[in-house]
């Protein structure tokens, strides 16, 4: 019997978590900081975990000024923070040393509600699709992070 893509990773030590496609072809993702549920875009090119700064007493964020400067494809960021040593979890996957970048994500989330997309609270970035060794599988809309 063949084995599937699926059922191969599992037995390699990986679990997977659903992705919600949105009608631009972007992902979104349901994860968990400091045990909150939140909903996160996740892209790969982002450099870094984030969450909307204006969001930091939701996740009960303690957080610093940071040397780091962001921006995106449509906007250069100004001012950041950044929160160490957060739990972050992405379906049974587990991180309880996570740094996440704070900046306050407004153009971001009008851009989603122009296009009638549900509003974000941040991104999962390269960072922890890294350190999960994490595989996308596009055809079924799965993130794959190694335990």
């Amino acid at each position: 019997m063949k084995q599937t893509r699926h059922s191969f990773l599992k037995n390699e030590g990986y679990v997977s978590v659903g992705l919600i496609k949105t009608e631009t072809n972007h992902y979104q993702i349901k994860s968990k900081i400091n045990d909150i549920n939140g909903l996160f875009i996740l892209d790969t090119g982002a450099s870094n975990t984030c969450v909307d700064l204006n969001l930091f007493e939701k996740f009960d964020l303690i957080f610093e000024e940071s040397e780091i400067k962001a921006s995106s494809a449509t906007d250069l960021i100004g001012e950041t923070k950044i929160s160490k040593k957060n739990n972050l979890q992405i379906g049974k996957w587990i991180n309880n040393n996570c740094p996440v970048i704070l900046f306050k994500m407004d153009h971001i989330n009008r851009a989603l509600s122009e296009r009638e997309i549900q509003n974000v609270d941040g991104i999962i970035g390269a960072d922890i699709l890294k350190k999960g060794k994490a595989i996308i599988d596009y055809e079924k809309n799965r993130l794959y992070l190694k335990l």
